[in-house]
């Protein structure tokens, strides 16, 4: 009976444990540009170049990437929205990314940050030594670094939507079944619009 009783808990301890490995691997998406310097677990450096390709390889699916750092307030309070907004629509087809532009000097707020809220979406951190403003200017020109601030790709990958400063979930909701509803290919509007503008 004992011998039973340890090879029930042996069984189970050793499926818990696959369960947690499978559970809480993320996804990896190579970003072009990206340094070796990094410590295992940090995000991966990303430039403008790479974030273009970045979004370019969600070709096909809506994408809502979301601009967050440590030291900002209101992007902390909302990436539990972020995250409970990926895991309510990626099944309907939207790709979650989130950029941190912490500097190297906050990194270990950063890997605290991010173990503790434990995202379902790849997260990567901009490139030291980059240009912010040309950074800013060349993910959307309507940008000058405001955070947070949310930007809501179409499946065709064109820039539909931002969201700068605090928003409320319904201003997400709303940016995210816009880009859900776009089909690839359709004449797509002008220009990106802010929400609520």
């Amino acid at each position: 009976m004992r011998a039973r009783l340890r090879r029930l808990f042996l069984m189970g301890t050793v499926g818990t444990t696959l369960l947690a490995v499978f559970t809480f691997q993320k996804p990896r998406i190579a970003a072009a540009n990206t340094s070796a310097a990094e410590e295992p677990g940090d995000p991966p450096l990303i430039d403008l170049a790479g974030y273009n390709q970045l979004v370019a390889s969600y070709r096909g699916k809506a994408v809502m990437v979301n601009f967050w750092a440590t030291w900002c307030e209101p992007c902390r309070n909302e990436y539990p929205t972020i995250m409970a907004l990926s895991k309510e629509y990626g099944p309907q087809g939207l790709a979650v990314v989130g950029i941190t532009l912490d500097d190297d000097s906050d990194m270990s707020l950063v890997r605290r940050f991010l173990a503790q809220s434990r995202p379902d979406f790849p997260n990567f951190r901009e490139k030291p030594g980059t240009d912010a403003q040309a950074f800013y200017r060349g993910i959307n020109p309507d940008w000058r670094g405001t955070m947070p601030q949310t930007d809501f790709y179409a499946r065709d990958g064109h820039l539909a939507r931002y969201l700068v400063g605090d928003h409320p979930r319904d201003a997400f909701v709303q940016a995210i079944r816009l880009v859900l509803a776009v089909p690839v290919g359709e004449n797509r509007p002008g220009s990106p619009s802010p929400e609520g503008n």
